[in-house]
């Protein structure tokens, strides 16, 4: 990346972001993952404390604080709103001694369609910003010792990137 050392987090959640930023690398071509749907899920109290959705997206930031790229997840409480149904994993995974909950989840919450998870504006850095998003996912994994990270309803070409 051209603007320095890029850094690589998580935020609070999307609206504690610029709205600006977070939409030119979103672009216009998906709704679900624009800032208003987005932090309307927020405002509204659809997601957040007590929902089982818990705001997590994470953002890699130029040498100047600029967004570069994000990608929409969440911490989890439950698997209800996301249309993939893993409820026999989670209780399988219990019985065996494990804890499936929280778990980290990458996509749009209650809307079962696909699109973008790694945002990142066209051109020649976009490829290094997605693969620094989806080892920023596999970092905080790791980090946060969550059993799993789950990435629904994304584009083809997104999926090599993940794998």
């Amino acid at each position: 990346m051209s603007d320095g050392e890029p850094r690589v987090r998580t935020a609070e959640s999307v609206g504690s972001l610029p709205r600006a930023e977070w939409d030119a690398i979103a672009g216009t071509d998906n709704p679900f993952v624009s800032y208003d749907f987005l932090t309307a899920l927020e405002d509204s109290g659809s997601v957040g404390p007590g929902t089982g959705w818990q705001s997590a997206p994470i953002v890699i930031e130029d040498a100047h604080g600029r967004l570069r790229g994000a990608l929409p997840a969440y911490l989890k409480g439950h698997s209800q709103g996301e249309y993939v149904f893993d409820h026999g994993w989670a209780d399988a995974f219990e019985r065996a001694g494990g804890r499936y909950y929280p778990k980290l989840q990458s996509s749009i919450p209650f809307t079962p369609a696909t699109g973008p998870r790694l945002l990142a504006p066209d051109g020649p850095e976009r490829a290094g910003v997605q693969q620094a998003l989806a080892g920023g996912l596999v970092t905080l994994t790791d980090r946060l010792a969550v059993s799993s990270a789950h990435v629904t309803f994304v584009p083809d070409d997104e999926i090599g990137v993940f794998e």
